[in-house]
């Protein structure tokens, strides 16, 4: 680990404090809900504008979100598109972190800059009351003038409901769950989301000489790979760094059109290509629709007989704890690229592509950070 020396337990107002239980909390000008790259990012720009605020983080560890993935994930972009604002991250610029690599880089981030995070703190409710909005988190609550919601969209797992008909003896799990092929059964494995999760998962578990089935429609993939020649001199950083970041955006018609797909059906796979998934072993089926005799149902009429299954499957927002109707019937917010009108002093940073399809990715969440914080400056009296 590039900080394998970042401790956990950090002094009084830095990043490990927990929240003081039913004690009278000092007013603050804004809230942070989110301690990953998101809220460190707007943290460390709010605390360049002297705010007084807090980030809360549900997880125990800064990080963590990165560390409870599947263990041998590594990030899709270099060292060089990897770290925030002010600080880059320790590798050399055509490395792939590992994800406990990112993981102690977002802690010691968050060290390095003293930024107040409070972790351990699950947010049950976000309401107003009189001018000010209110976070209730276990039996404390905490005011302030302005909230920013600083977290993807990717909360809760997504399965379908038919999933509960499939077979006892079936092993399930949600590709969040998953961390590598010991959690499974013998047999075959059908994965179920034919995205960067879905790919990279089947790619591991093919190899280790499982039947391997890969069901959804295929998302496409980007035409280089990211760790050759070409991919980390010229193609990679002319997209990621060029296209993903000023061309994909919401204010041109191409960016728009991007979006619209995106958000729809997922972004392209960037590492596993489909000649790789072929020369493992990887069968490619249609959709999943249901459940016949116990097994799942394809969109063809074909029943599988599969021992485990992967649903790489998405997730649900989970912002129903925002007490607020600003909600599409996706239950995706509304908002001007993080801002949202319908309700003053709210705001999001962290959703993919809120601005540009960078927003998503940790070398693109900053300049949205800065954005949003630019606003809430703006709108606070200090």
């Amino acid at each position: 680990m590039f900080y394998s020396d970042a401790t956990h337990f950090i002094e009084e107002g830095a990043v490990s404090m927990q929240l003081a239980r039913r004690k009278p909390q000092p007013a603050l000008d804004v809230i942070v809900i989110g301690g990953g790259q998101a809220g460190l990012s707007v943290g460390y720009h709010l605390a360049r504008t002297g705010a007084h605020f807090v980030i809360l983080e549900a997880n125990a560890r800064i990080g963590d979100s990165w560390r409870k993935r599947w263990d041998s994930l590594r990030l899709f972009t270099p060292a060089k598109f990897s770290g925030l604002d002010g600080m880059p991250f320790p590798a050399p610029r055509n490395y792939f972190p590992t994800k406990d690599e990112m993981a102690d880089y977002l802690e010691a981030y968050a060290q390095h800059f003293s930024l107040p995070v409070r972790t351990g703190v699950h947010v049950q409710r976000l309401f107003r009351r009189g001018t000010r909005y209110v976070v209730q988190a276990e039996g404390v609550e905490l005011e302030a003038a302005q909230v920013i919601v600083a977290m993807a969209k990717y909360q809760h797992p997504k399965i379908p409901a038919f999933a509960e008909s499939l077979a006892r003896e079936i092993t399930q799990l949600h590709s969040m769950d998953y961390r590598n092929p010991g959690q499974l059964q013998p047999g075959s494995v059908l994965l179920v989301g034919d995205g960067n999760s879905g790919a990279d998962i089947a790619l591991e578990l093919a190899r280790t000489g499982r039947e391997t089935w890969l069901a959804g429609g295929d998302v496409g993939e980007v035409p280089f790979r990211p760790d050759r020649f070409w991919g980390r001199n010229v193609l990679g950083p002319l997209l990621i760094g060029f296209v993903f970041r000023h061309v994909l955006t919401v204010k041109t018609p191409i960016g728009r059109k991007a979006r619209a797909g995106i958000l729809a059906k997922g972004a392209p796979r960037i590492r596993v290509k489909s000649r790789d998934l072929v020369a493992a072993g990887v069968r490619r089926v249609p959709r999943v629709v249901g459940v016949r005799d116990g097994q799942p149902l394809l969109d063809d009429a074909r029943a599988l007989d599969v021992r485990n299954i992967i649903w790489c499957s998405g997730f649900q927002p989970g912002f129903d704890w925002i007490d607020f109707p600003i909600f599409d019937a996706t239950d995706d917010p509304r908002h001007d690229c993080g801002v949202v009108r319908e309700q003053p002093g709210l705001y999001f940073v962290g959703l993919p592509f809120q601005y540009a399809m960078s927003s998503g990715m940790i070398h693109g969440v900053g300049r949205d950070a800065k954005h949003i914080v630019e606003i809430v400056s703006l709108r606070s009296p200090r």
